[in-house]
């Protein structure tokens, strides 16, 4: 009985989850103003009833999308991170996580997402607020945290806060900005990627370490 009852469930999550999907593919595809709930229908294999059921408007999808993806990429930024072992390996260390959150940041899908939300923060401000605040903000928090660990060990000096801060930016400000600006093919490669990182963590030390 338990699992007849719940097959409903299952198909309302199933149907929420090839929304999403195709929803994503659609606004990223052709953009705010392109889309439209019937063609999210269509694509999703649903009706546009259901659609409206599960989301109420494209706003409402929208932010979904924006928020669902940039949580994801967060995720995989810091919850796959391992744990800091041997002092010694600070530097190799601080390239490794680097070199992950500078990858996914600079996927091309994000950059897509990255760029339809500032083309639309004059019609939706509170999206580019979700984008920051499941992007940018949280990777300073979460570097916050574990910059401050390190500094109990001895490893970093200075206020942990303002270390991640400067952190995340030396990494991540020149490869997104000309991504961002140039499109795809500005997008560093491994070596290029790797020369950056590098460098940045680098100048980090020199400043915060101990």
């Amino acid at each position: 009985m338990a699992e007849a009852g719940a097959r409903p469930w299952a198909r309302s999550d199933e149907k929420h989850r090839a929304i999403v999907r195709a929803a994503r593919e659609v606004f990223l595809s052709k953009g705010y103003l392109g889309t439209n709930m019937d063609l999210i229908a269509s694509r999703s294999g649903v009706s546009k009833q259901t659609v409206y059921t599960h989301f109420g408007n494209k706003e409402t999808l929208f932010v979904e999308i924006v928020g669902s993806m940039t949580g994801h990429a967060g995720d995989r930024v810091h919850h796959e991170r391992p744990e800091l072992g041997d002092d010694s390996e600070l530097e190799a260390y601080l390239r490794a996580f680097a070199e992950r959150q500078l990858r996914i940041v600079t996927e091309p899908e994000l950059l897509q997402l990255r760029r339809l939300v500032i083309g639309e923060v004059g019609r939706f401000p509170e999206l580019a607020k979700v984008l920051y605040e499941r992007g940018p903000q949280r990777a300073i928090g979460e570097l916050t945290a574990m910059f401050e660990v390190l500094h109990e060990r001895g490893l970093l000096t200075g206020d942990p806060a303002a270390a991640a801060e400067w952190f995340n930016w030396l990494v991540m400000a020149a490869p997104l900005n000309r991504a961002m600006m140039l499109g795809d093919a500005a997008v560093p490669d491994d070596h290029e990627l790797r020369r950056h990182v590098a460098e940045a963590v680098r100048i980090f030390l020199t400043a915060f370490g101990p």
